[in-house]
């Protein structure tokens, strides 16, 4: 917790050191209250006395008591100020961070995890520090000061007040052992909520085509009634809390009155100075109530904060875990290939597994793509294509070997350079909620119309686009085009950057084999001279490629043209007769 304030601001600091200044001038002015009070009572039960002094008293007690609510509106905005703009700021910086996590990284604290420690627990950090500033700093100084004010009366009502203090701090303690370990769980199961939500949110379709609402609600069910039996169980625990300070409190007050009825009582009214005596006592017992409740109060803030505090602690554990990890990718320095290669790729002796994991996904991959050149990769499921041409964008580090791009090792360059040179397709088509425009343009916003216009021509998607226009919507996701449309944007959007090497994960897949031909050919005469890495399943979408890959369970098992993998490589060519008659085949 007092790693994640270190963050604060110098400005923010001078706001908290403003806001003690105003909170310590608070609390002068209600302890100034109560002597004005005792001062009253005195004239009071004073024979003699001036209307105008009482007046004046009074005077004195509201002006404390308009100033006390002035300095503590001023106290309050700050802490709302300070609070807003931390919290902003630890948004921002886990949003940061976590772009720069490779997939490792992400997949270690899960997306619904990083959702949740973003919004959820940065708001229980700005919760507290709104309301901590003013309690954490007000309740001590409050109570040390009325506790020195206290000392100087009689010791048995300052024996009675420490005595509600101690049994106030044992009811807290007793309260905060118990509730700690279900607060350190809130959050986990806010976690684990999060993610049967999305699943369901995301998966709505295949959950009505497979009529399984009652299962989902069942799992929802369960992570619902997880978190509230957990939220039910720490709540009964800080359910003693407030009703157990009450009774310390209106105990205390009892115990004065009546050690100060037991003292009043004891001074018999024998003379004069026997009677101003008891006209003391009573005064100082009107005054002292005030004070002992001044105390009582102090920690009944103090009592809200360790109700907040378990809760809070967990979630800036949680926020400083994402804002500690370093990402695995460390960043080279080179901005550029070696003089003279543009658009090459080289996996030289490559080898790779994912973390934790007990064996290698690919191993021992070589092969070179030049300038301008296809190269394919295909196989069974699983045999690692996918994971092949995701190491070249560096999405994961090799295990063994090196991907060079133009010459140079990924490692070295600086990854946004890397990713200038990439125009990357991913296997699943990902738009974002915007307009048809404003996704073709994602990776260059400064793109000419025209540049945007013929990305979209190439890339066959110019029929549905030209309907529904370049500014036309699209929804999170690109829930409201088809799945063949949301490919061909993601293809223009590749296309428009005008990068030198395109990485194509499986992205022809939604395709119909006449726009599979057409998209192709398009590539091919308008995107000439830029290196082509295409992972597909269907052998007409590479049967052109001027090199192959056939991987088996991550090993390269042939690797050649269509024509010399049909006659030298028995796997590709079970591939290719499972999609192609022998006549096909023989023709082809």
């Amino acid at each position: 917790m007092l790693r994640l304030f270190k963050r604060f601001r110098r400005q923010e600091v001078l706001m908290i050191l403003l806001s003690v200044v105003l909170i310590v001038g608070q609390v002068w002015l209600d302890l100034t209250m109560p002597d004005c009070m005792s001062e009253i009572t005195r004239l009071v039960q004073t024979e003699g006395s001036a209307m105008a002094d009482i007046w004046a008293n009074g005077g004195m007690m509201l002006l404390c008591a308009l100033g006390s609510m002035v300095l503590s509106i001023a106290t309050g905005y700050l802490a709302a100020r300070i609070a807003a703009s931390f919290s902003m700021r630890l948004r921002r910086d886990i949003f940061h961070q976590v772009e720069d996590f490779s997939m490792a990284e992400i997949n270690r604290f899960s997306t619904a995890s990083l959702i949740t420690r973003t919004t959820n627990d940065v708001n229980q950090v700005q919760m507290l520090v709104a309301m901590g500033l003013q309690l954490i700093i007000k309740a001590p100084i409050m109570a040390v000061w009325a506790i020195t004010k206290i000392q100087s009366s009689s010791w048995q009502w300052t024996a009675a007040t420490f005595g509600a203090v101690v049994v106030a701090l044992l009811l807290i303690l007793v309260a905060v052992a118990f509730a700690m370990p279900r607060f350190k769980r809130i959050q986990t199961l806010t976690d684990n909520l999060n993610r049967v939500t999305r699943e369901n949110l995301t998966g709505l379709r295949v959950v009505r085509a497979y009529n399984a609402e009652g299962y989902q609600e069942e799992k929802f069910r369960q992570a619902n009634d997880a978190l509230t039996s957990n939220n039910l169980s720490a709540n009964r625990v800080m359910a003693i809390m407030l009703p157990g300070m009450a009774l310390v409190m209106n105990g205390l007050s009892l115990a004065i009155y009546w050690i100060g009825a037991f003292l009043i009582d004891g001074v018999a009214v024998t003379n004069q100075a026997a009677a101003m005596e008891r006209l003391r006592l009573f005064s100082d017992m009107v005054v002292f109530t005030t004070y002992a409740m001044q105390v009582v109060m102090s920690f009944m803030m103090l009592v809200m904060i360790y109700i907040m505090w378990p809760r809070v602690a967990v979630s800036a554990r949680r926020i400083l875990e994402v804002l500690d990890t370093k990402t695995s990718l460390a960043d080279g320095g080179k901005t550029q290939g070696l003089p003279g290669l543009q658009g090459e790729v080289e996996f030289r002796d490559v080898s790779f597994r994912y973390p934790d994991a007990g064996g290698n996904v690919i191993e021992h991959v070589n092969f070179r793509a030049k300038q301008g050149q296809t190269v394919a990769f295909i196989g069974a499921t699983g045999s690692g294509k996918s994971t092949l041409v995701n190491l070249v964008p560096r999405f994961y580090d090799v295990t063994e070997g090196q991907v060079l791009v133009d010459g140079v090792d990924v490692r070295e360059y600086d990854q946004a350079a890397l990713h200038e040179k990439l125009g990357y397709v991913p296997q699943r088509a990902v738009l974002f909620s915007g307009t048809v425009s404003s996704n073709v343009t994602y990776g260059c916003p400064d793109a000419p119309q025209e540049q945007v216009r013929k990305a979209v021509e190439i890339a066959q998607a110019a029929d549905f686009v030209n309907n529904i226009g370049y500014a036309g919507p699209v929804a999170q996701a690109g829930s409201n085009l088809s799945g063949g449309q949301k490919q061909r944007l993601s293809i223009a959007r590749a296309v428009c950057r005008q990068p030198e090497i395109y990485i194509f994960d499986d992205s022809f897949s939604a395709l119909d084999y006449r726009t599979d031909r057409e998209l192709r050919q398009a590539l091919k005469e308008q995107t000439a001279g830029v290196t082509s890495l295409i992972v597909a399943q269907r052998i007409g979408t590479i049967r052109d490629a001027d090199l192959i890959l056939v991987l088996d369970q991550g090993k390269v098992v042939g690797q050649g043209t269509h024509s010399q993998l049909l006659k030298t490589c028995p796997v590709y060519r079970q591939i290719a007769l499972s999609q192609l008659s022998k006549e096909e085949l023989e023709h082809a």
